[in-house]
């Protein structure tokens, strides 16, 4: 079974959901590639970790601890710490240390330990003190679009810098979550090939196993032991799934 969380929308627009759930067994389970970063708070037995996950290029390999509340805050695309940007999170964890039994440290001051209940007013704190910004650049990239002030190389650049991907790889992952979500609801393989933009099954089949772990077969079997990781039902702009998109608009970087 995959695993599953309570989410809510965010009253910020660097908010994408605001998600908890609880594990009552622990194990392991696949992470399948995400272009989002987030915060998340786990607490065990007493014991608090908060964590920020960054942006993951490809599925791997995870462990849930067994009685385990867990919290978390996933940002907008193009949303990011200036200190911290995705660029050195890609597949990376990093735990923020402890200030006292209710605060952690976030770059050199503490913040209260936030909840699913005042997880905006946390973001909203965030946003006022400059340390969550949002690049303009990447909700231009997503639309189609370059700003005229800049040179390409440096929206490529800032591009790179804010997510941690390139507009290239930000689209393949989101159009392998996206196939997922419709394997998920039920929907063929083959159907899944044409509404996703895959140009047949061995392309889709490839995208599958390198960014979300399982092959279609595998995602349509209900009866299988691996567990996914969450899901969620994420709203990204229509340009990530659109094969005819001009791909000179941002190319990657080398």
């Amino acid at each position: 079974m995959d695993l599953v969380a309570d989410e809510r929308p965010s009253d910020s627009p660097l908010v994408d959901t605001i998600w908890h759930n609880r594990s009552e067994g622990g194990g392991s389970f696949i992470s399948m590639a995400s272009n989002q970063w987030q915060l998340v708070v786990a607490r065990r037995k007493g014991v608090v970790r908060i964590t920020v996950h960054g942006p993951e290029s490809k599925s791997s390999s995870a462990t849930a601890t067994d009685d385990t509340e867990y919290f978390g805050i996933l940002f907008k695309l193009g949303a990011f710490m200036p200190h911290l940007p995705a660029k050195v999170l890609v597949d990376t964890d990093q735990d923020l240390p402890e200030a006292a039994r209710r605060s952690f440290w976030l770059n050199s001051s503490t913040w209260e330990i936030p909840n699913f209940d005042n997880a905006d007013t946390f973001v909203n704190r965030l946003v006022r003190s400059g340390m969550l910004v949002r690049e303009p650049i990447v909700e231009a990239a997503l639309q189609g679009q370059l700003l005229d002030a800049l040179s390409q190389r440096t929206a490529q650049r800032r591009y790179l810098q804010a997510t941690g991907m390139t507009l290239t790889v930000t689209r393949q992952i989101e159009r392998a979550r996206l196939a997922t979500f419709l394997l998920k609801q039920g929907v063929s393989i083959l159907d899944t090939v044409y509404d996703a933009g895959y140009f047949d099954q061995p392309h889709l089949t490839r995208s599958l196993k390198h960014f979300i772990g399982q092959t279609p077969a595998q995602i349509l079997n209900k009866a299988r032991s691996e567990r996914l990781s969450i899901l969620y039902k994420t709203v990204q702009s229509p340009l990530l799934y659109d094969t005819n998109v001009e791909q000179s608009l941002l190319p990657e970087i080398t």
